[in-house]
């Protein structure tokens, strides 16, 4: 299963193809035209995306060509009512994978993407270990160069060089936790310290990013542990698990905070003893693995509630790094945008393109509560937007001196509410929740992990509400203002 983008334009079809994902397992996200397409492209990660040619004023041609080029590696399903031979073969060299003519057949569409998914999946296996050369060292350079990020790296490299007394056994390799907020760059950290490994031929070795909060609940097992011929309905063959692709290199366990509590406990057996089962297996599996997990959670109040496994953390923080935030970095927030500038400068062939002095200065004193992922969005923004060399604060979103301040310590105070007002009539708590959630987005610049965080849930649950209220529309326009 995986997390798709359908951007189609006529609002009964593009409702059916979300519900036909959503009861296949998938995870959709929709778009009605290229600029939210691109706008969801730019901040999520997807497995798939599936464009209709034929909108409103606009071609998916052009989708087609631009996310392939700003380098989408994800399966791309045309759909089109004015299909020819002509069409299909300017698609195909344009980027996409499969064509499937209108009216379509959900049915069809099914099997397409699970065929295409599950091809993509076997190629990247395949082409894994082409993909793991790449050095990060450039990356982290590029977030930073202030004391607390040269004590970080170096925090990381001194981990990354420990070996385990047993070097079969995942459970005597030390286990790295990374602590830091949304988009302060523990994945890049994470990638890091694999790098930064010094046996011989290690940075070769696989690299596994796993998202725990984007496993559907009931293909986690699946897809940590791997599952045997016939084990379930679906399960026509054996397949590995992510723990056994990782073999011999690195499994980063992204937001382990958000995995289930029954989940724990599997998990603690790898960590302590190196060994699983497949679903439907008898026979226990040794993995040797570095294990990194991160979160931005408070998984010491999580455990004293019941809501994370003990054990579990002791065993994930033997080793602990927490990442400093963007706005305790010192300029290292104007280097990271000067980068990001330069490089999405030249994707657009503008390289004349600048910060204005009251654009960096901007930069410099907002408190950016995204971190390093807000940032950089925000200048890829500003280089869309700007019609001229020099991007401005109204460029970026930011208004010159502008600082939105840290969250309060006291998540419930909430500035400027006092008494609700009955006086105009019912005050619902489907309307206070709404406005909860829109202010929350809105505060967080759109960041739907960080508003989560603001009103004290999970990225699942304000994911499940947003979509429950139907809050979509009006979390876009939100954003836009």
């Amino acid at each position: 299963m995986g997390s798709i983008l359908i951007i189609e334009d006529e609002p009964g079809l593009r409702s059916s193809l979300k519900q036909s994902l959503d009861l296949d397992g998938h995870r959709a996200d929709t778009a009605d035209c290229l600029r939210t397409a691109y706008e969801n492209v730019a901040k999520g990660e997807y497995d798939a995306i599936v464009t209709d040619l034929n909108l409103v004023g606009e071609s998916g041609m052009d989708l087609i060509r631009k996310v392939r080029g700003d380098g989408f590696e994800g399966l791309i399903i045309v759909i089109t009512a004015y299909g020819t031979i002509e069409t299909a073969v300017e698609a195909v060299r344009s980027g996409a994978d499969e064509f499937i003519q209108k009216p379509i057949r959900l049915e069809e569409l099914s099997v397409v993407l699970s065929r295409g998914l599950e091809n993509r999946r076997v190629r990247g296996q395949l082409a894994l270990q082409e993909r793991l050369n790449r050095v990060s060292a450039g990356t982290t350079e590029a977030l930073g160069s202030s004391e607390p990020w040269k004590r970080t790296l170096s925090l990381a490299s001194r981990y990354s060089t420990l070996k385990a007394p047993d070097s079969r056994n995942t459970g005597e390799l030390p286990t790295i936790l990374l602590l830091g907020e949304t988009g302060s760059g523990k994945g890049v950290l994470a990638r890091y310290i694999h790098d930064c490994d010094s046996a011989p031929g290690a940075s070769s070795k696989p690299f596994v990013h796993v998202n725990c909060a984007a496993l559907p609940a009931n293909l986690i097992e699946a897809e940590l542990f791997g599952h045997e011929k016939g084990a379930f309905t679906d399960a026509h063959a054996a397949r590995a698990g992510l723990f056994e692709l990782a073999d011999g290199g690195t499994i980063f366990l992204d937001e382990i905070g958000e995995l289930p509590i029954g989940m724990q406990a599997k998990l603690l057996t790898v960590v302590e003893r190196g060994v699983f089962r497949r679903i439907g297996g008898t026979k226990e599996r040794r993995v040797r693995a570095r294990i990194v997990a991160a979160t931005n959670q408070d998984l010491e109040e999580r455990s004293k509630s019941g809501t994370f496994r003990a054990d579990l953390l002791f065993r994930l923080n033997a080793l602990t790094i927490r990442i400093p935030p963007l706005r305790e970095r010192g300029d290292d927030a104007i280097a990271i945008a000067e980068s990001t500038l330069s490089r999405a400068a030249a994707q657009t062939n503008s390289e004349s393109l600048r910060f204005s002095a009251e654009a960096v200065e901007s930069i410099r004193s907002y408190s950016w509560p995204g971190n390093v992922r807000e940032l950089v969005n925000a200048v890829r923004r500003a280089t869309i937007l700007c019609d001229s060399d020099e991007v401005g604060p109204e460029h970026l979103g930011l208004e010159a001196g502008s600082t939105t301040g840290e969250v309060p310590a006291d998540a419930s105070l909430i500035s400027g509410v006092g008494k609700i007002d009955f006086s105009r009539g019912p005050v619902t708590f489907e309307g206070v929740e709404r406005q909860l959630i829109l202010e929350a987005v809105r505060h967080a610049r759109g960041n739907v992990s960080l508003a989560a965080k603001l009103i004290g849930l999970n990225r699942g649950a304000l994911r499940y509400r947003i979509e429950r209220l139907g809050l979509e529309s009006h979390i876009r326009e939100t954003i836009h203002r």
